[in-house]
């Protein structure tokens, strides 16, 4: 594993930029490994190997500030940046809310996140991963065709000083495997997939499991049909769940709140959700896929339930945002190296329910969603409307697959009837059971 500039690198940064006349300044670094396999049918197709790193500075003065971003660690090459960088903020308008974390704020302790495997796969065991997940995938009756089957392995390295007394780094590694298997024939192939990523490779899933669990997926897909215009209860999947509950993420980021742009602008400790769901947040979690010791201002992170037995408890706030409404940070500020700060939330986990998935339906007609297209989800008012595929649901029994249809709502009415399963796994970093939402529209032949 190669080993990344150190936080001195970072530091001098930042001390030439408050010598060559800033009031304050913060220096970030990311830098990461990647390598990836493809195999086709038998046969290797890709073979990568990447890597990379990017620097960025950002100065103030006084309420002005720029940030500049470069490849090149030379030192000329960086006193050019420092330059660069305090031309820029002179020119720059003036912004009352912008500014680096104060002492104060800072967090001093850092947990163990055990986020970094000591040992780099090579390319061999890469491609026995790979062609694992697809020969079984192919093996399975009833598979034709093979959309490729991946393994990969990288690690990444990422790094904060501020001028106000802030020294941070944090390092990460991740393996993944995913199978793509095609059904049927002619003009009624179907295809799906699986997948599975991890900071271990112990934690990754049976590559085996993936490949059969990809064509099982495909298979099911076979000879869909259309459905009739209907208003019925909707099913989503695990796979799509935990993206209709993190539409509610970027309608509480601070940002989007001071903008006053956001569908629940005015929901702060009310009820959102109905009061079976609760959204957790656990960035200490060890080995979790977003897992963090610090946000990206050097602030605290902690664990807290974002919506508790449905109701709102806190904005996701960056230091800008936070002095924009008038509020304490939260610790969620994420950032690149060429732009400033903004939210973002990690290892969220839908709380499981009681119930079985198929007593979310029982005896009923419904329709089960498993894959969504599309971005129709309008942020100021709620509304959603988004093409889907799945299954129909007759009598409380899987009937049939469906596609080329649209499931419609609004996300105020559609979350408070949410009713959560007891299928919850911990494998996305925003993990969900299914869920259940009453009377959607769904628009069909």
């Amino acid at each position: 594993m190669t080993t990344p500039p150190t936080l001195d690198l970072l530091s001098d940064l930042v001390a030439k930029a408050r010598a060559a006349g800033a009031d304050s300044a913060d220096a970030v670094m990311h830098h990461g490994v990647s390598v990836s396999v493809e195999r086709r049918l038998g046969r290797i197709e890709k073979l990568e190997r990447s890597e990379g790193q990017d620097l960025g500075l950002r100065v103030f003065i006084g309420q002005r500030q720029a940030i500049v971003s470069s490849s090149d660690l030379r030192p000329d090459a960086l006193a050019a940046m420092v330059e660069r960088a305090l031309a820029m903020a002179r020119l720059a308008p003036e912004d009352p809310f912008c500014g680096i974390a104060g002492a104060e704020l800072l967090a001093r302790s850092f947990p163990n996140l055990d986020s970094v495997d000591p040992v780099e796969p090579d390319i061999d065991l890469l491609l026995a991963r790979a062609a694992a997940a697809e020969d079984t995938a192919m093996g399975v009756a009833g598979i034709t065709n093979s959309d490729g089957a991946n393994a990969g392995w990288g690690s990444g390295y990422s790094a904060l000083v501020t001028s106000a007394g802030f020294a941070g780094e944090s390092r990460s590694t991740y393996h993944s495997i995913s199978m793509t298997a095609v059904a049927g024939t002619g003009t009624g192939m179907e295809r799906d997939y699986d997948y599975s990523s991890a900071l271990h490779a112990e934690d990754l899933d049976d590559p085996a499991r993936i490949g059969r669990s990809a064509a099982e997926r495909a298979l099911r897909r076979l000879n869909p049909r259309k459905l009739d215009t209907a208003k019925v209860p909707v099913i989503f999947d695990p796979r799509v769940a935990g993206g209709l509950v993190g539409h509610a993420l970027g309608a509480i980021s601070g940002p989007s709140i001071a903008r006053g742009t956001s569908f629940l602008k005015d929901k702060l400790g009310q009820p959102v959700f109905s009061a079976k769901i609760t959204l957790r947040e656990e960035p200490h979690r060890k080995r979790g896929l977003r897992s963090r010791p610090y946000d990206a201002e050097g602030l605290p992170t902690q664990a807290r339930a974002l919506f508790d037995k449905g109701v709102l408890t806190t904005w996701l706030l960056d230091l800008r945002s936070a002095r924009q409404l008038n509020l304490a940070p939260t610790g969620h500020a994420a950032r690149g190296t060429s732009g400033p700060p903004g939210p973002a939330a990690s290892n969220l986990t839908v709380e499981a329910g009681t119930l079985k998935p198929q007593e979310l339906y029982a005896g009923e007609n419904a329709l089960y969603v498993t894959d969504l297209m599309g971005q129709g989800v309008n942020g100021l008012t709620g509304d959603y409307s988004r093409g889907a595929a799945g299954f129909w649901i007759e009598n409380g029994e899987i009937a049939y697959p469906v596609s080329e249809i649209t499931i419609a709502g609004n996300l105020k009415d559609m979350y408070q009837t949410l009713t959560p399963a007891d299928d919850l796994e911990i494998k996305r970093g925003l993990d969900s059971p299914s869920l259940r939402v009453e009377g959607m529209v769904l628009a069909g032949r």
